[in-house]
């Protein structure tokens, strides 16, 4: 498999420059298309593939491009599903994967490595990397991989007898699974999502259910009981299901006085951990069903979850100045997020919300807004947040961007103030991607200790 192929690589990226490296140690023939002109890429990678002798075309795609010739397309998770070349694929039955898939099929059968792999709405970085960090602080030979930065190709040749692979799978990335079979399977929650790439809701639920269409019963399928939404969508699953629950003592992971609880046994009590937020809490839980299946010690939960703090971008603590503090969950680019943000204080907040406009409804956060004393309605669709927080009572200061709202913000808090940026907006409209928002944010907070 995948040796003296010849491959249609769509989309260049990390994954497209992994995946081509891995093809031509294979003695495959490889082509890799990008919409992005070259000057807009790493040239030292571009050298160093086209030296191994990878072809190269940048621009516009033209139809003779991908003819009956290739055998495969490999598909960057970010190129629509609806892409010019995906449509002729599949009409010239050429099979349409990903980076994953294909690392996936090649991973040593022989060498018993077991695949964690975790997706969800909302939560799924946070649960990956505290799989992660409880087998790598169990002692075990772990790779972190997938949506979380690092594609799987990328260590291919170093995996060795019994390592675990901890993958964070993202639906892009499920979209073009085909084969894929986690040992372990993780699906934090589901709400409606990315319908802007998936199209509609339910294609996008079907989709995240590829994280176990190929597990059998010898496979573990970890869910939330507690969200709907997920709890219907795995009684398709053949896997044996276990269930975490925030809200109800079950026979699974459960939060009862004050502690989180696995099976009848008490694992932690809420005080220890240093995450905050009932779906930090969810995420635990999650992680600490998926590590068990290795037999991970309470001992050694314990530690991690004392010691991990926030996952940057997401309810990030930056940090407190004035006794004020400062939270960064610039990646709240849904609504569903942005709930779970303000549903994590009881304090007075300060809320940054808005930014690229694509219809969200921010009257979905009326419940969660009895606590904020002020919203800074910022970027592109700042016009209806200013119409929601006027709605709500709340004095509401509509900016265009973020540095003027931060400014006016910071000369309007008070001790014991929260200032939350949790925008519940995509950050296309001004930004390259939502992390440059969040790092713009801790600028101005850091720039405020020198004063």
């Amino acid at each position: 498999m995948f040796e003296n192929k010849k491959v249609f690589i769509l989309g260049f990226a990390r994954s497209g420059y992994e995946a081509a490296k891995v093809l031509i140690q294979r003695g495959n023939q490889v082509l890799i298309h990008d919409a992005k002109e070259r000057a807009e890429h790493d040239a030292s990678k571009i050298e160093e593939l086209e030296a191994l002798g990878v072809e190269f075309l940048f621009g516009p795609y033209f139809d003779d491009l991908l003819d009956i010739s290739f055998h495969y397309v490999i598909k960057n998770p970010g190129v629509p599903i609806d892409h010019f070349c995906v449509l002729k694929a599949r009409e010239l039955n050429i099979p349409v994967i990903n980076e994953t898939e294909m690392a996936y099929l090649l991973i040593p059968k022989d060498k018993n490595i077991k695949v964690v792999a975790i997706t969800g709405t909302n939560g799924k970085t946070t649960t990956t990397t505290l799989i992660y960090r409880f087998l790598k602080e169990a002692g075990k030979k772990v790779h972190l991989a997938g949506n979380i930065g690092y594609p799987l190709c990328s260590f291919l040749d170093k995996l060795e007898e019994e390592d675990i692979i901890v993958d964070e799978v993202s639906c892009q990335q499920l979209e073009n699974l085909y084969e894929f079979r986690p040992d372990v399977a993780v699906l934090t929650n589901i709400s409606e999502a990315h319908l802007e790439f998936m199209k509609t809701y339910d294609h996008y639920k079907e989709v995240k259910k590829r994280i176990f269409a190929q597990q059998t019963r010898d496979d573990v399928m970890i869910t939330n009981m507690g969200n709907e939404e997920a709890f219907a969508l795995v009684k398709d699953a053949k896997a044996t299901v276990k269930y975490f629950s925030s809200w109800h003592e079950i026979n699974g992971a459960y939060i009862a006085d004050q502690a989180i609880y696995y099976y009848g046994e008490k694992i932690v009590d809420l005080d220890q951990i240093q995450l905050i937020g009932r779906h930090n809490y969810e995420n635990i839980m999650a992680a600490i069903l998926a590590v068990k299946e290795f037999e991970v010690s309470n001992e050694t939960i314990c530690k991690v979850l004392q010691e991990f703090g926030s996952i940057e971008h997401r309810l990030e603590f930056v940090t407190e100045i004035d006794k004020r503090k400062f939270y960064n969950d610039t990646e709240a680019t849904n609504i569903k997020c942005c709930q779970i943000a303000l549903a994590s204080f009881q304090e007075p907040v300060i809320l940054f919300l808005g930014g690229y406009e694509r219809g969200q409804d921010f009257n979905e956060l009326a419940d969660y807004v009895s606590h904020v004393k002020a919203i800074f309605a910022i970027g592109s669709c700042r016009g209806r947040v200013k119409e929601f927080g006027d709605k709500m009572n709340i004095p509401t200061y509509s900016y265009e961007c973020l540095q003027d709202a931060f400014k006016l913000a910071w000369t309007i808090s008070r001790e014991g103030d929260i200032l939350l940026l949790s925008p519940a907006s995509a950050s296309w409209d001004q930004y390259r991607q939502c992390e440059d928002r969040g790092d713009e944010f801790k600028k101005y907070v850091y720039e405020l200790e020198l004063i």
